[in-house]
């Protein structure tokens, strides 16, 4: 298929997900006002359906390996684009974000963030942020369900190095919950920038769990190691050999 082609392809399907924002934040939006669950399952239902039209519009299909969480835990995963936020939220059963603080002004999206769980973050400000949700921890106002952060701070080309930072760290520290590493390799095909998406299959695959009670510093290595490993590994089945994306 040409270039050409698979750019409109793209064109149409990216406009289309984000129309598709509106009937379903219609329709959720009062249940998700009385029911947090009903907040959630909107959520998913439009990852469901996005990852399911990205399959027949563009010809990027979508797999999940290893098992997503069913329980309360920390998330700490590979973020390429928003694919891998669509991909890891349908998967598993009650997931919030630790997210930038400027889509809480977004349309629906900024709404229904809020009203699942996600906490917003100023730019600059994620020490401070932190330091709340650690004190929201012992006071045990924090929502159940999954903590999904992304330890590099924002997303990453294929390719790219960033630093892992320690607030993840602290995170799993202070919850005293194990945590889920996620790699990925969904930039490979819907990079962070740009209309074009190319046809194939992205993964994201979580990965064992690193059980509570790992020293920090061991944490850090552990959790860097076995990401960048295995997102590389997915990046390489993809094709993916170092060039532009």
């Amino acid at each position: 298929m040409s270039y050409a082609i698979q750019w409109v392809r793209s064109l149409v399907f990216n406009t289309y997900m984000y129309f598709m924002l509106l009937p379903w934040g219609i329709v959720f939006a009062i249940p998700a006002v009385f029911s947090r669950r009903a907040a959630i399952y909107c959520c998913r239902s439009y990852c469901w359906h996005i990852t399911w039209a990205a399959s027949w519009m563009i010809g990027l299909k979508c797999e999940v390996r290893g098992t997503p969480p069913q329980d309360e835990v920390l998330i700490a995963a590979k973020h390429q684009s928003f694919l891998d936020v669509l991909m890891i939220y349908g998967d598993i059963p009650a997931g919030r974000f630790i997210m930038k603080d400027i889509l809480k002004y977004a349309p629906i999206v900024g709404q229904f963030g809020l009203r699942v769980g996600c906490i917003p973050v100023k730019r600059g400000k994620r020490g401070v942020a932190i330091k709340k949700m650690v004190a929201d921890v012992a006071a045990g106002r924090l929502f159940p369900g999954q903590l999904i952060i992304y330890p590099q701070g924002t997303r990453i080309a294929p390719g790219v190095k960033a630093p892992y930072k320690v607030g993840t760290g602290v995170l799993y520290k202070e919850l005293q919950q194990d945590c889920v590493p996620v790699a990925c390799n969904v930039g490979v095909f819907w990079p962070k920038r740009g209309v074009l998406r190319k046809p194939g299959t992205a993964v994201v695959e979580f990965l064992p769990r690193i059980p509570v009670g790992t020293e920090l510093p061991e944490f850090m290595k552990q959790l860097e190691e076995v990401v960048e490993t295995r997102s590389n590994e997915l990046m390489a089945e993809a094709g993916f050999t170092g060039g532009d994306v």
